[in-house]
């Protein structure tokens, strides 16, 4: 079972930067998170600093991205503010963020870096 960690957000202006007065923590060189919603699924903002990237990486479960803020690229794609992507299970990708970006994401289980 799933807990929410954040339950102060104003779901009605999240999308228009509600966020932006979160917290987040280290998540990996040049990412940052703020998790939502812990556990299997999980629920978190990521923020990239500009040049940021993660490495090639296999998806275990459906992971689903709203790009909040900035783009975020892959082999398949540039997506700015407003995109919504799916990544299947079976996905094998890298990310990076030439110019940084916020994104909401879901992802039902962890990836696996390879």
């Amino acid at each position: 079972m799933t807990a929410p960690v954040i339950d102060n957000i104003n779901w009605a202006d999240f999308l228009t930067g509600g966020w932006k007065h979160l917290d987040f923590e280290y998540f990996r060189e040049g990412v940052e998170i703020c998790r939502l919603i812990a556990g299997e699924p999980e629920l978190a903002l990521l923020k990239y600093a500009p040049g940021a990237a993660v490495p090639k990486h296999l998806h275990q479960g459906l992971e689903t991205i709203l790009v909040l803020e900035g783009s975020q690229s892959d082999e398949f794609g540039t997506y700015g503010a407003g995109s919504l992507v799916a990544n299947p299970q079976g996905t094998i990708h890298s990310v990076s963020s030439e110019e940084g970006c916020v994104v909401l994401i879901q992802w039902t289980r962890p990836v696996k870096i390879l």
